[in-house]
């Protein structure tokens, strides 16, 4: 998330890393599985990948992550969250930052794979998304992955109206630099359509 008034803050002050956790160890007691976006990045992965979870939130998919044996760094605005993710993994590296801002967080470049699940990018403050995006593709190697869901209406957002569209998307990703590979309607991986409500987007940064 971005600190510069993100709609994450204004929706929870900055105060929802433990309320967070607790719905999702709720779904896996009841029998979901709450790893769906690990698997979806680790099928597209070589063993021991370098990962950037941005926007990582309590750490629940770069834990999972590693546990298949990637190498992921967690990056949150929200010191609520990231209390949580230190908590659980406290061996592996969380970084307190703003998104707009990566390239002062001393971030060695070259990851396999950047990713922005959980509606980071819809979550951003108004106007910056050019800027996150641009972020995380400087710090992809040659052929590194963009990986984002997100919520395109109403019933996939936390909002009351959606605030991202996949026009705008794709262009803040072209003027990046990254290209469209692959898009889905979910983290199982079904194929997206035209005016479906939430998207799974793999860009990547060209080779040459």
């Amino acid at each position: 998330m971005s600190s510069q008034r993100d709609r994450w803050a204004e929706l929870t002050g900055g105060q929802a890393g433990e309320e967070y956790a607790r719905r999702f160890e709720r779904l896996a007691e009841s029998g979901h599985d709450i790893h769906g976006e690990a698997a979806f990045c680790d099928a597209l992965l070589a063993p021991a990948a370098r990962i950037l979870d941005a926007g990582c939130g309590t750490g629940r998919i770069a834990i999972r992550l590693a546990e298949l044996g990637h190498h992921c760094t967690g990056v949150d605005v929200d010191s609520s969250m990231l209390a949580v993710a230190r908590r659980h993994a406290p061996t592996q590296e969380w970084l307190l930052g703003d998104l707009t801002h990566l390239d002062g967080l001393g971030l060695e470049t070259g990851f396999d794979l950047a990713l922005a699940a959980g509606n980071v990018i819809p979550l951003l403050a108004l106007g910056t998304e050019p800027i996150v995006v641009r972020q995380l593709a400087a710090v992809l190697r040659p052929g590194g992955l963009l990986i984002t869901g997100m919520g395109l209406d109403a019933e996939h957002l936390p909002l009351p109206e959606p605030t991202v569209t996949l026009t705008e998307f794709d262009r803040w990703c072209a003027d990046a630099g990254l290209t469209l590979r692959e898009r889905f309607a979910t983290w199982a991986g079904e194929r997206y359509r035209p005016g479906g409500g939430y998207a799974v987007s793999v860009h990547s940064r060209p080779t040459a």
